[in-house]
């Protein structure tokens, strides 16, 4: 069995969806991020950067005590060797799909939630703040749209993978983001193709009701615990 300390964020959305995908029975551990959870020392065994998601593994392949993982890109990875699936075996097509995985665990997931944090949630508005990472998210947004006109598919090429899943749940912030998938059609059309799979759906919908409330912009808790000073602040990775 696997344990997921979650909350429905772009990086838990990546882990449900994958985990659909792949059919692998896995249990819930929800991780009330706007409440501080993921600073618990029983959190932080497993999750050492104090960010969701986190996987414990119960059954690894060696069979000894349970594994713990963390970072969604290194999740990705664990569960796509664990199935044996959305992770090519062509040389050449995994190189592609562990490079656009990160690629948006480098550029794509930072520079949005950086774009989304000085557009949505700071509370005092710094143009150069939201300039600077808007163009950085368009920039971005161009990089996948041309990747995107050269396969016509998917990011590693004809096959979906974990790199697709990786940056879906990104790109399904555009609007909030104040972005338009008009200005990249290929984009565009992949979002429309990923978010038509079943497995998908199922993921986005895994804890779709502890999304209700006051938002982080409003609630003055949820704001200390995800944007606070201290050196122990975050939320999810």
């Amino acid at each position: 069995m696997l344990d997921l300390h979650y909350w429905p964020t772009p990086n838990g959305w990546k882990i449900t969806i994958m985990l659909e995908e792949c059919g692998l029975p896995y249990r819930v551990v929800p991780v009330n991020i706007g409440r501080g959870e993921q600073f618990d020392p029983a959190f932080l065994a497993i999750g050492p950067n104090n960010r969701i998601p986190a996987l414990v593994d119960h059954a690894p392949a060696d069979g000894g005590e349970p594994l713990s993982v963390f970072e969604s890109g290194a999740i990705l990875q664990y569960l796509a060797g664990k199935a044996g699936r959305l992770l090519p075996e062509d040389p050449r097509a995994r190189m592609a799909a562990l490079s656009w995985l990160n690629w948006q665990m480098g550029g794509l997931g930072p520079m949005l939630g950086q774009h989304g944090h000085f557009l949505l949630y700071a509370r005092e508005k710094l143009p150069y703040a939201i300039e600077r990472y808007g163009n950085e998210a368009r920039r971005l947004y161009g990089v996948m749209d041309r990747r995107l006109g050269q396969t016509g598919a998917y990011l590693a090429g004809d096959a979906y993978s974990i790199a697709d899943i990786a940056c879906f749940p990104w790109i399904m912030t555009h609007k909030a983001q104040q972005l338009t998938l008009d200005d990249f059609p290929h984009v565009r059309a992949w979002f429309a193709r990923v978010r038509a799979r079943p497995a998908v759906q199922r993921g986005l919908a895994v804890g779709k009701e502890w999304r209700t409330g006051a938002s982080p912009a409003t609630d003055e808790e949820s704001r200390k615990h995800l944007f606070g000073t201290r050196s122990t602040t975050g939320g999810a990775g």
